[in-house]
């Protein structure tokens, strides 16, 4: 039956950003339909304590920092897994930060810092993940895009440059890796309540509140997304309802760029 595709036992994902937000919200979804979830981020203390939390409710899920813009983390993540669970069947590349400022505003590291986070991050994990996923198995990389990878915003310059460019590498992904069958989709979130949402608040000093009711009338759907929204986008991608489904951005955002 297809409820039965939604299903991911016996199958291990990697999820990065995972401490927290939507990287969160997808590791417990996915750890939810009976898939092995091993969660990535560089903040220990909020990985190791959402790790308690889904393991708290009968599921399979396990902690390991890293730093996504590392290539000594990403060879070390690579190298436990192939120890641990001697293949990867769904990467959900997620970790991403963002600095509200134009090109004129923006300093070089700062620029650097989300280009290689963003971007760089995508890049490396796939790099050394994608040889763990089996032909006969099948595997699927979802990467975070953006509403703004598809279309300009304000104040973001490098963030915009920087999903811009996870959304292109995505299509090449899925080009150079189809024949493994390996799929490669971009999903590209809307305004959603996390924290990196209501730090942009700060970065542009204005009310939180202001901010958030801003991102939410601006859409047909009139409210902003929850992480939960847009797990469930990531649950989609990676189960086989997807399975004719590559080189493509699936937009999660209310109707935002309607």
């Amino acid at each position: 039956m297809e409820k039965d595709y939604f299903q991911l036992r016996n199958k291990v994902a990697v999820v990065t950003g995972a401490a927290s937000g939507i990287g969160y919200a997808a590791a417990e979804l996915l750890a939810e339909v009976g898939a092995s979830v091993l969660l990535l981020d560089i903040d220990e203390q909020k990985g190791n304590q959402a790790v308690q939390e889904i393991r708290e409710r009968g599921f399979q899920a396990e902690f390991r920092r890293c730093n996504v813009t590392s290539k000594s983390d990403c060879e070390e993540v690579a190298h436990y897994i192939k120890e641990t669970y001697q293949h990867v069947d769904v990467l959900f590349n997620n970790a991403g930060i963002i600095r509200r400022k134009t090109v004129v505003d923006l300093e070089e590291e700062e620029w650097d810092a989300v280009i290689d986070v963003s971007l760089k991050g995508v890049y490396l994990l796939s790099k050394h993940l994608i040889p763990l996923m089996d032909k006969d198995r099948g595997g699927s990389i979802i990467n975070t895009g953006s509403g703004w990878g598809l279309k300009g915003g304000d104040k973001a310059a490098a963030y915009c440059a920087a999903k811009a460019g996870v959304v292109n590498l995505t299509r090449a992904m899925a080009i150079d890796h189809g024949p493994e069958n390996v799929r490669v989709n971009c999903l590209c979130p809307g305004d959603t309540d996390t924290p990196l949402l209501r730090d942009e608040a700060k970065q542009l000093q204005v009310d939180e509140g202001d901010f958030l009711k801003g991102s939410a009338t601006d859409r047909p759907l009139a409210r902003i997304g929850t992480p939960r929204d847009i797990a469930k986008g990531v649950l989609f991608l990676a189960s086989d309802l997807s399975a004719w489904i590559t080189g493509t951005e699936l937009v999660v955002d209310g109707g935002g760029l309607a």
